[in-house]
């Protein structure tokens, strides 16, 4: 009995430990991000396809903007995680993938290559040249926004757990 709760109460410091590495990423990487309640900036940038696509022609619908590039590692690691994401909430949520490539075949490529099908926009320049990131205040990618059918934000993170979070919370559109 004795080693029962030893090992209950061992699992339950772990599970502590671990969700609070989690909740260190938001407060050591976005505490610079736009806070729910906030307008989001409209932007116009063009899709792969050289499109202009402006955000604010998404009022009406929630929107979450994944703010990435082909060359994060961190990125890549959670788009598999994105893309199941967009396969369960798609249909209701628009997804906009705002890429910080500066090279339009490296975008391309890897929105092929990884099956990413939904939008996706740039300015095709440098991540820290662009007005995007200023904007929405990026200081790390990936970053993620879910925008309301109002235009304002109601989550920003760097973790797409949260973002799976608030999509299940959602769900109910």
């Amino acid at each position: 009995m004795n080693i029962k709760r030893t090992f209950t109460f061992m699992a339950f410091i772990l599970s502590l430990a671990i969700s609070a590495m989690a909740q260190d990423l938001d407060s050591k990487y976005a505490t610079e991000l736009l806070q729910p309640g906030t307008p989001a900036p409209d932007f116009t940038l063009n899709d792969i396809n050289g499109n202009s696509q402006k955000l604010s022609s998404f009022k009406g619908n929630y929107v979450v903007l994944d703010f990435w590039a082909s060359w994060c590692s961190d990125c890549r690691k959670d788009m598999p995680e994105m893309k199941r994401l967009h396969e369960t909430y798609g249909k209701n949520i628009q997804f906009i993938g705002v890429s910080f490539d500066d090279k339009k075949e490296n975008w391309e490529k890897c929105v092929e290559t990884n099956g990413l099908d939904w939008l996706h926009v740039s300015e095709l320049k440098k991540w820290k040249e662009t007005n995007i990131s200023s904007l929405y205040k990026i200081q790390w990618i990936p970053t993620m926004y879910i925008i309301d059918r109002e235009g304002n934000v109601v989550l920003s993170t760097v973790m797409i757990e949260k973002v799976e979070a608030k999509l299940k919370e959602l769900g109910q559109l």
